[in-house]
């Protein structure tokens, strides 16, 4: 078990309740409006500062988390210039302050024989996961549209369909498709390749547009097609690193 991983867990469960049961409504309008003069942004910073001493369970963790109130005041000042809610900052800054929840607790436990944040990236095995992520994601979305761009001319007017819906359907199956794979449950990508299919195929099933139906057969074969063989090279060369 990884040295103080309680230590982690708290800080995240103190993260949640700061920042999504311990947040007025008002305070967060205040932010938006007063940005860095806003008493509402900085009682928040200090609610998670006493959250975070209450986590880890000892007055002499005051420096982590005073380090977290005040990069938790930072973050939210750059989030209360982005107007209306947004998914991409959103994550970002939840990712932000998982890093610092991350800092923080490295800062008190100081695991041992644990490599250093820095030193994952000379991981070949993080390195392995992280490039078949990435290569699962833009980069076969890319191929499969040049691949069937040739076809895309004949399916007509697709103002029907959303914006990029299709992009993120795709990056989210390859995605699932890709884990199921690294964890060793094949089966799962059969689950996933049905459930597509009920959605999506019962609909074309019943269009008359026959090359519609044959359009998207065909990227959907590519995208799990492609994902799996990323999958299964990645998942060979864990076990010889294993």
């Amino acid at each position: 078990m990884i040295p103080g991983v309680d230590v982690l867990l708290r800080l995240f469960i103190a993260h949640v309740i700061g920042d999504f049961l311990l947040q007025p409504r008002r305070w967060v309008e205040d932010r938006k409006a007063r940005h860095l003069r806003s008493p509402g942004l900085w009682w928040h910073g200090a609610v998670h500062g006493l959250l975070v001493l209450l986590a880890i369970g000892d007055l002499q963790g005051w420096f982590p988390a005073l380090l977290v109130a005040l990069a938790h005041v930072a973050i939210d000042v750059f989030k209360s210039y982005r107007n209306g809610a947004d998914t991409k900052w959103f994550v970002l800054d939840q990712m932000l302050h998982a890093a610092v929840l991350v800092a923080a607790w490295w800062w008190v436990v100081r695991p041992e024989g644990m490599a250093a944040p820095g030193e994952l990236l000379t991981d070949p095995r993080i390195l392995l996961v992280l490039l078949a992520a990435l290569l699962v994601m833009r980069p076969t979305a890319f191929f499969i549209a040049i691949f069937t761009k040739r076809w895309t001319a004949h399916l007509g007017d697709q103002a029907d369909n959303l914006p990029n819906a299709g992009l993120w359907i795709g990056i989210l199956e390859r995605t699932l498709v890709l884990l199921f794979i690294l964890v060793g449950h094949l089966e799962a990508v059969g689950f996933v390749l049905a459930a597509k299919s009920v959605f999506r195929f019962g609909d074309l099933r019943n269009s008359p547009d026959r090359m519609r139906t044959e359009y998207v057969l065909i990227g959907t074969l590519l995208s799990f097609g492609v994902t799996i063989g990323i999958g299964l090279l990645a998942r060979v060369g864990l076990d010889a690193w294993a």
